[in-house]
Order: structure tokens, then sequence, then C-alpha cells
């Protein structure tokens, strides 16, 4: 198990973090995602490591931007 903290930008609110939950919730591997709205921080439990651009696309397409 792998868990790794990601920087989310241009949530503000559940309805944003149930939505990045669930794009990055759909990459194979992840086996869970927290969403902290406040500060950002998208922390994702995964049974192996994650490419970043798979994170990052997953972000995008939820409407999203990763920043780190």
């Amino acid at each position: 198990m792998t868990e790794t903290t990601y920087t989310v930008t241009g949530m503000t609110c559940e309805h944003c973090a149930r939505s990045v939950s669930e794009e990055v919730g759909a990459i194979d591997g992840v086996t869970g995602v927290s969403v902290d709205v406040p500060t950002g921080a998208v922390t994702v439990t995964s049974a192996k490591e994650l490419g970043v651009a798979d994170v990052r696309a997953a972000v995008e397409e939820a409407g999203y931007q990763l920043t780190a």
C-alpha cells in the first residue's frame, strides 16, 4: 500500500470534493481518497505506485488543477 498527498486548486465545497474523489477513485489500484477542501490536500491510498499523470488527468476530468 502507498499513500500520497497531492495539492488540488479550485475546490470550494463538498461537491468539489466528491467530484475529485470519484474521478481519482476510478484510477486502477486506488483503494481510498481523502479530500480536505480548505487546504486542497487530496490523499490517495493505492495498492501500487500511481503515475502523477494519471492523477493529474483524473483531477482535470473533475474540473480542477493538480499543483503538486
